[in-house]
């Protein structure tokens, strides 16, 4: 610990992260707590529920909310899906607006309007400055973005760099309420292992399936044994709407589904530092989404 640090006042406190799709939350905040515990994938709106990150120092400690955004529809998920993303605002002791650096749409707006509705201390992010090639580009953009809302601070980084989000945490941490730590400093999400293995396997529908079927798919635990030597073994059901997809799912002799699975074990495996048993199977039910025990069963509230 520091002198600067040892001499002020533990702080702790949630900040909620909140952005259109793709912007680059979920690897932000991985970087953060230096362990994937949100899933990743080239395509928008992966994430579905809140997902808590715990970064812990000893000044303080940051309880961040990465957020599945602002969902459109009526269904029962996309319910879950906004309740999520209010409960983390409604949780949060500050706001921040995740945007992409030079890029700005109505989803961005959208996004900005759900912060502005809450009496937050407001941050923006402005994430992946390393594809911007000429930095002085950046300028007008970081002028525009100022103009649009009361932002305490704006902050250009890349997510993937170490540097860049420590210094987030530099800035985030003295603006949070003092507190004692809610967590102890091993913990970095209060998500237990049945929901992340679900989410591994949903990160690979995302990675090896095209077009809209990822989006049609869910993941269901059906079973999580440690076994005696430490091993995890998981069962879990892939679910799709129509027979057809299924097809697409299994793929030629079941490979595709052999291939995600053997990916999804590997992920899980770095998460838990042990051996992992993954068993999947796919189902065909067309109201998944709209069951309210099948969504319990998965996570989601009905």
């Amino acid at each position: 610990m520091s002198a600067e640090e040892s001499a002020t006042a533990h702080r702790c406190g949630s900040v909620a992260l909140i952005g259109r799709p793709n912007v680059g939350k979920s690897t932000l905040l991985n970087h953060l707590i230096g362990q994937k515990i949100s899933i990743t994938a080239p395509r928008p709106q992966t994430t579905r529920d809140q997902i808590l990150g715990i970064y812990t120092r000893p000044a303080g400690q940051i309880l961040f909310l990465d957020t599945p955004g602002v969902h459109q529809g009526h269904r029962r998920l996309n319910r879950h899906i906004l309740r999520a993303t209010r409960s983390a605002l409604d949780a949060a002791d500050i706001g921040v607006l995740v945007v992409e650096a030079s890029v700005w749409t109505p989803g961005d707006a959208e996004a900005l309007r759900w912060l502005q509705q809450r009496e937050l201390p407001l941050f923006a992010v402005v994430n992946k400055i390393d594809r911007v090639g000429n930095k002085e580009r950046l300028l007008p953009y970081l002028q525009e973005l100022a103009k649009r809302a009361s932002f305490a601070e704006i902050i250009p980084l890349c997510a993937r760099r170490r540097d860049d989000v420590e210094h987030l945490a530099d800035v985030l941490l003295p603006r949070l309420p003092e507190g004692p730590a809610l967590f102890s400093a091993d913990e970095v999400t209060d998500r237990q292992m049945r929901f992340l293995a679900a989410e591994a396997v949903r990160e690979q529908l995302f990675r090896q399936l095209s077009a809209e079927l990822p989006y049609e798919t869910a993941v269901a635990i059906e079973k999580y044994h440690i076994a005696p030597d430490g091993g995890h073994e998981i069962e879990a059901t892939i679910y799709c709407r129509k027979a057809g997809q299924k097809a697409i799912l299994l793929g030629e002799k079941g490979q595709r589904l052999k291939r995600i699975g053997t990916r999804a074990r590997e992920s899980i495996s770095q998460q838990t530092g042990t051996r992992v048993w993954l068993g999947l199977w796919v189902k065909e039910r067309e109201d998944w989404d709209r069951h309210p025990g099948l969504l319990r069963e998965m996570g989601y509230g009905a």
